[in-house]
């Protein structure tokens, strides 16, 4: 890909992709980590003496217009903090007085469009909406690597209306990703957690021909567990995956990879922060139980395996760590990670993997911290990234 800081930006408008899809509570940003992430890119093109546009969407608006809840002043209101200095907010995503509004920037000056998706035409890979966007600039980044598994019109098709490069967070996550691929140092561990076998089929078989050990955690555990004759109880698992689970275990065998599963679960009678524990060996589950974590036998297991890597790839909790009563294997999980701070190349990906690192505290301990998880999982899998190979299409324009 062509990264912008191979190109001279100075006086020019730059519409740059990002991604400020962040959590909002009463019209408060409630975690600004995506907004931080974007700060390289956005820093070095206002000291470049770019005039900066930025766009993104945020949530899932109905696409017919406007809808408060989904207003991207809030995060003006913080970018604006951060920079220091006041951003330029525009209500509206594309008229002529925003293309005014875009030509009166001064170099350096931070525009924030509004919530791309309130066009329903952002969805859709729109052209039409592609070349309106591309009125206001000189030149396109994409610097949104959370959303570039997505072929929108912000991301991909506007690639083919103005010259298109790479942000910093977009080259720094696909270099970083790439190199767990290419030449990572061994052994390489691997840990997925999540609820569904089917939902991470693609990244284990993608992983099994890389690692060296892959440890297996959540709920999706249990399809694997169920697979092999265990009494699982209650806990959520896959009927229809199960053969596909002994397949995987199968494979694991015969590269020589080490596929640990949970010797023991953390279970309760029922789904509740609130409701009665017990630990569980997984040969002597009650049936009327269902499994929420992984017990500390596991705990143990996995936290040894992972203290033997130098490169480590995490992605998935091993339990409902919101909850206390079932937050110990993920915690245990994430502090083995970050004890490796300095002996290892650690990589997290995923919302919820980074939400339990913060929640525990461990996130500055963590080598490097993904922020796509869907576009991460992937890449790492080998499925083709519509914003990224859009950028690819450009390096001959």
């Amino acid at each position: 890909m062509n990264s912008i800081d191979a190109v001279d930006v100075g006086g020019k408008r730059v519409l740059v992709r990002v991604d400020f899809n962040v959590p909002l509570s009463e019209g408060t940003v409630c975690d600004d980590t995506r907004i931080r992430a974007a700060l390289p890119t956005i820093n070095y093109l206002r000291k470049n003496d770019a005039k900066v546009i930025l766009m993104s969407h945020l949530g899932r608006p109905k696409g017919v217009g406007f809808e408060d809840e989904y207003s991207m002043a809030p995060v003006a209101r913080v970018l604006s903090r951060i920079l220091g200095e006041e951003v330029v907010y525009s209500p509206i995503v594309d008229n002529a007085e925003v293309r005014s509004m875009a030509d009166q920037l001064k170099e350096g000056q931070v525009l924030l469009l509004e919530n791309l998706r309130f066009d329903v035409r952002e969805k859709e890979n729109s052209s039409e909406l592609a070349e309106e966007l591309a009125q206001l600039a000189d030149l396109y980044v994409n610097d949104a690597f959370g959303a570039a598994h997505r072929a929108h019109a912000s991301v991909e098709a506007i690639t083919r209306c103005l010259p298109s490069y790479a942000g910093l967070l977009m080259s720094l996550e696909i270099n970083t990703l790439s190199s767990l691929l290419d030449a990572p140092e061994r052994p390489f561990v691997a840990i997925l957690g999540g609820s569904k076998v089917s939902d991470k089929i693609k990244i284990i078989d993608a992983l099994l021909e890389r690692v060296d050990v892959l440890m297996i955690g959540g709920a999706m555990c249990f399809t694997f567990l169920k697979a092999q004759g265990y009494e699982i109880g209650k806990s959520l698992y896959e009927s229809d995956w199960e053969e596909k689970a002994l397949q995987i275990l199968q494979k694991a065998q015969e590269r020589g990879v080490q596929l640990l599963l949970p010797l023991d679960v953390i279970a309760a009678p029922h789904f509740a922060e609130d409701a009665p524990t017990r630990i569980y060996s997984i040969d002597e589950m009650d049936s009327t139980m269902m499994g929420l974590d992984i017990g500390p036998a596991s705990s143990t297991l996995y936290a040894r395996a992972i203290g033997t890597a130098k490169t480590v790839f995490w992605n998935g909790p091993m339990g409902v760590f919101e909850f206390k009563a079932f937050e110990s294997g993920t915690k245990a999980v994430a502090k083995a990670v970050a004890s490796l701070q300095h002996n290892a190349t650690t990589v997290v990906g995923g919302g919820d993997s980074v939400s339990a690192l913060r929640s525990f505290g461990l996130e500055d301990k963590i080598a490097f911290v993904s922020t796509g998880g869907g576009a991460s999982m992937q890449l790492l899998e080998g499925t083709p990234l519509p914003g990224v190979e859009a950028l690819k299409a450009r390096i001959n324009d």
